[in-house]
């Protein structure tokens, strides 16, 4: 009886090490099958990139390590899991992974474990906001650039296939990539008084429900697909072949060298939402909830001594406790005979950008702010006077503050993480001409310290929580006489002037973009909250 149950797990080992052994020694490359008996089977060379043309046939491509260069599907489900359900169903999902290994991430039980502990109990809402604000980032940095440019690009017909359920990937699929049909596992949901919650249960679980898609999308009995393109580690690849024309295997060795540059993205990645700056493979999700404790010890003594130690010092003692400070330019902020102080007109990253002035200036400035939590003006070491959106309004208390003394301003009027810089309000302006543009810049490896549909309190918290955060202070000297409206310009005229000379001085491209347009791409909202 022994014998007969350790004979098959034998068996089954040679044929996997064989079947390991003969992939090694194909190609590192892309490997070109032509479904017809007429034709042998084709190599192409990772190195000559020989993929052809695409032309315009219908592309199915699989979304895992056929579009991505990977074929992880943990790091996905832990982004919904954390920014749509929380640290600790992430943390459940972190558990669970060791699970996940073995049953294997890209089989039906390993993808139901996961979708289970990542999908039960959240609302379809909070999963759209994810998957439209968060994941497109996550995806975009992972494209692969040879099958995207060679294949995927220039196809008439663009279908996607995903082992991930459908919610997580179609959004960024259609929005982005202008796929034509996603096909994806479906989640069931049920319904109570207050709305729809999904159960974390999978519809039609299966390689048949994978068949019975493909077959719906191509049309016709007997259709294939021109071309299919797939991962080499993804097990359920078979179900392309009788589907499609040629199959087009991408290997891991070959995937790793083809990311995609962000000046040939699909489009541009300007906004994105969510707490996570790094990718949370399982390894970097555990040392991330191993240092969690110490970062939030240090982000209380980074913010104690911002609050309490005078500006000298609390330089120092920043820079003691891992805080990256870099500052450049002339600090200069006008004659002092003048009646009115200087208004210094920053590019908006995070919250912290007027307390960062500040240090730079060793001096208090005073800021106007639109949607700061009142716990974040309760611990600000400097003055903050709230703005109405309304014009009139905020112009008085706008030259009121400069009667008084320098003041910051931020005319974006919200942050942005990537480098790109919004239309700036003319407001600013129209209210002063000794104006000093500041161009700041702030860089995280763990936590970002920004957040569109989350607890703004936080984000003070959550930036100073990074291990080393960092910070650039450049002042670029007043605006030339000529370029303000006492030279003849125009309000906006001068308001487009600063944003260029800010941009060219960061590196980032400007746009005529506004805080709307950012929240109610990632939001769903105007971005304006009810005091």
């Amino acid at each position: 009886m022994v014998f007969h149950a350790v004979l098959p797990k034998i068996a089954t080992n040679w044929v996997i090490n064989l079947y390991r052994a003969a992939r090694k020694l194909g190609s590192n490359g892309v490997r070109n099958y032509r479904n017809s008996c007429a034709t042998k089977p084709s190599t192409a060379a990772a190195s000559r990139c020989t993929i052809p043309s695409a032309g315009d046939r219908t592309v199915v491509c699989d979304f895992d390590g056929g579009l991505l260069r990977s074929t992880a599907l943990f790091p996905y489900f832990m982004l919904m899991a954390c920014e749509g359900g929380g640290l600790i169903r992430a943390l459940l999902l972190l558990c669970c992974f060791p699970l996940v290994w073995i049953l294997g991430e890209h089989t039906d039980a390993g993808v139901q474990v996961m979708a289970f502990v990542t999908f039960v109990g959240l609302r379809p809402r909070d999963t759209d906001l994810v998957a439209r604000a968060v994941l497109p980032k996550f995806y975009m940095e992972r494209l692969n650039a040879h099958v995207y440019d060679q294949l995927w690009l220039p196809a008439g017909r663009k279908v996607a296939v995903t082992s991930a359920p459908r919610v997580m990937a179609e959004w960024f699929l259609k929005e982005y990539m202008s796929a034509d049909v996603v096909v994806g596992r479906e989640l069931q949901m049920f319904k109570i008084r207050n709305g729809c919650y999904f159960t974390g249960l999978l519809c039609r679980p299966g390689p048949g429900m994978r068949q019975k898609a493909l077959k719906e999308v191509l049309g016709a009995d007997g259709a294939m697909a021109d071309v299919a393109v797939v991962g080499t580690s993804n097990p359920l690849n078979h179900l392309f072949i009788p589907y499609c024309k040629e199959l087009h295997v991408v290997s891991t060795e070959y995937a790793k060298t083809a990311q995609l540059p962000r000046q040939r993205y699909p489009r541009p990645l300007i906004f994105h939402d969510g707490r996570l700056a790094f990718i949370p493979t399982s390894s970097a999700m555990l040392a991330f909830f191993l240092f969690l404790p110490l970062g939030l010890v240090l982000s209380v003594i980074r913010i104690s001594i911002g609050i309490i130690l005078p500006y000298k010092i609390s330089f120092a003692a920043s820079a003691f406790f891992g805080v990256r400070f870099r500052t450049s330019g002339c600090r200069s902020a006008g004659d002092g005979a003048k009646p009115r102080g200087v208004l210094f007109v920053c590019t908006h990253r995070t919250l912290l950008d007027p307390v960062m002035l500040t240090v730079a200036l060793q001096k208090p400035v005073s800021t106007v702010t639109y949607g700061l939590s009142r716990l974040s003006e309760i611990l600000a070491p400097i003055r903050t006077v709230r703005l109405t959106r309304d014009r009139n309004r905020d112009a008085q208390t706008i030259s009121q503050l400069l009667e008084q003394g320098d003041l910051a301003v931020c005319p974006e009027g919200t942050t942005c993480r990537e480098p790109y810089l919004l239309r700036f309000s003319p407001l600013f302006a129209e209210l002063a001409d000794d104006m000093v543009p500041v161009a700041m810049d702030a860089q995280v490896t763990l936590l970002y310290g920004t957040t569109t549909s989350g607890r703004k309190w936080l984000d003070p918290i959550a930036f100073l929580a990074n291990p080393a955060p960092s910070y650039r202070v450049e002042f670029l000297g007043p605006v030339p006489r000529d370029q303000t409206r006492a030279g003849g310009r125009t309000g906006v005229e001068v308001a487009n002037w600063v944003q260029h000379r800010l941009g060219e001085a960061l590196g980032f491209e400007c746009t005529g973009l506004r805080r709307r347009d950012k929240y109610m791409m990632l939001a769903g909202n105007n971005g304006v909250v009810s005091n």
